[in-house]
């Protein structure tokens, strides 16, 4: 009984939790107030409402639907995708220097998604998702950033390695915010949301051929590993990988 009564604010109190929408999230402010950050909808809303309808939108896969459903635009990948190898391309794409990852995914998307939450106090954000990102390129992409995987972590204190501080993604995060960032070149900052939990870059000098391309080829390439001819080099750098989140070859 008495496992009862304190079972049961325990579930009240997890319903509360979970009736949240997703991407609206609220909380208290310091005087007790109800704040509500509503970033992730204006984002994408922004995306919808100031992109090409044929915009191609590239994040980590975790946000691949709401970018599809909400910004109502083309995602590199979502909850869907089980290639594994082509989670890695993404995940070389953002955890590798600007000119290594500008040179792929300037054939493959139009602009670049992060989620940047920690400057709103919610720390589970891309930038603590990007180890697990590297990991994922180097189990596919040894050549990934010219540095082992291991090398790409952050101190408790916030300090980033050597390795994450030469990031597209870390830079993309600190932009303009960090005065110890230096400036990106290849990837222009179009949209930073009110509480600047999500960042939009657009992806300079894309390559028009490969996307024409990508879109003559059309449905084909829902059923075939289907990239632009121009990536070839890149794609023949894959290997073997002898691990895939804890479960063997």
């Amino acid at each position: 009984m008495i496992l009862f009564f304190r079972f049961l604010p325990h579930c009240w109190g997890i319903a509360i939790q979970l009736s949240e929408p997703q991407i609206i999230v609220s909380g208290r402010g310091q005087k007790g107030e109800r704040v509500v950050l509503d970033d992730f909808r204006e984002a994408y809303w922004w995306l919808r409402d100031n992109t090409p309808e044929d915009a191609r939108v590239m994040a980590w896969w975790d946000y691949g639907y709401q970018i599809n459903g909400v910004a109502q635009r083309t995602t590199i990948a979502d909850g869907n995708t089980w290639n594994h190898e082509h989670i890695a391309l993404l995940g070389k794409c953002l955890t590798a220097p600007e000119n290594v990852s500008h040179a792929i995914t300037r054939h493959l998307a139009d602009y670049v998604l992060i989620w940047t939450t920690r400057y709103a106090g919610m720390y589970a954000d891309d930038l603590a998702k990007s180890p697990h990102m590297a990991r994922i390129g180097a189990s596919v992409y040894a050549d990934r950033i010219g540095c082992d995987a291991k090398e790409f972590y952050m101190e408790r204190d916030g300090t980033p390695s050597d390795c994450m501080r030469q990031s597209v993604l870390y830079r993309m995060h600190g932009h303009r915010l960090d005065p110890n960032v230096e400036p990106l070149k290849m990837f222009e900052e179009a949209y930073t949301s009110t509480h600047k939990m999500v960042r939009i870059f657009k992806v300079a000098d894309i390559s028009e051929e490969s996307k024409e391309w990508r879109a003559a080829v059309g449905i084909a390439c829902a059923t075939k590993e289907c990239y632009p001819p121009a990536l070839a080099p890149t794609l023949a750098l894959k290997q073997s990988f002898q691990q895939i989140h804890g479960f063997g070859k």
